[in-house]
């Protein structure tokens, strides 16, 4: 995946049921605690970029003392993005606790039933998607993911190494453009949604 969200929560706040909503994975969903014994991960498809979704179990009292809590811990810290699933302020406080505790400062996205669940995980993701064009053709799908603040010189390189060697200028749709189709060198900045053009020598 272009990126990694963890789950983190406490028992029964819908961490699995969200996972299955979003990435179709088989998971094991109960209304009794603690149901997810370890991580289970599903790809979501965001408008054609893949991320990945690691649900964790749930977080209690002293979790990284636990058996399996160092490598949840460890699992947690490499994720771009964390949401958050509680119940009530003090279910809060003691993921504030257990986060601060294992030295854990990642964006958090409170979850509580947003409806546009997948926007704001992509607004809140370091991430831009580009789609490239051929003249004269549609834009290819899946579009590219790129860190935000990318050029176009970025963007060749990924499609290409040898497109950054004849390189003679793009043409831009989108947000960061001044007009449609606007000639744009390697150096230009790219925004979310923007479709390029690659022209070469």
């Amino acid at each position: 995946g272009a990126a990694t969200i963890s789950f983190v929560g406490t028992t029964n706040t819908g961490k699995s049921t969200l996972l299955k909503k979003l990435t179709g994975a088989k998971v094991k969903i109960g209304d009794y605690e603690y149901t997810t014994k370890k991580p289970e991960v599903g790809i979501y498809d965001y408008k054609g970029i893949k991320l990945q979704i690691a649900e964790i179990p749930s977080i209690f009292e002293n979790f990284e003392e636990s058996s399996l809590g160092p490598t949840l811990i460890s699992m947690i810290k490499q994720s771009d993005l964390i949401i958050l699933f509680f119940k009530n302020p003090q279910e809060k406080n003691l993921l504030d606790r257990e986060l601060e505790k294992s030295e854990i400062n990642i964006p958090i996205l409170i979850y509580n039933d947003q409806e546009n669940i997948g926007d704001e995980i992509w607004r809140r993701l370091n991430l831009i998607k580009v789609s490239t064009k051929q003249p004269g053709k549609k834009p290819d799908y899946p579009p590219v993911a790129l860190e935000k603040g990318s050029q176009i010189k970025d963007l060749a390189e990924h499609v290409h190494k040898d497109f950054l060697k004849n390189f003679k200028f793009a043409r831009v749709w989108g947000k960061s453009a001044s007009f449609p189709g606007q000639q744009l060198g390697l150096n230009h900045k790219l925004k979310d949604d923007d479709i390029v053009e690659l022209h070469l020598k």
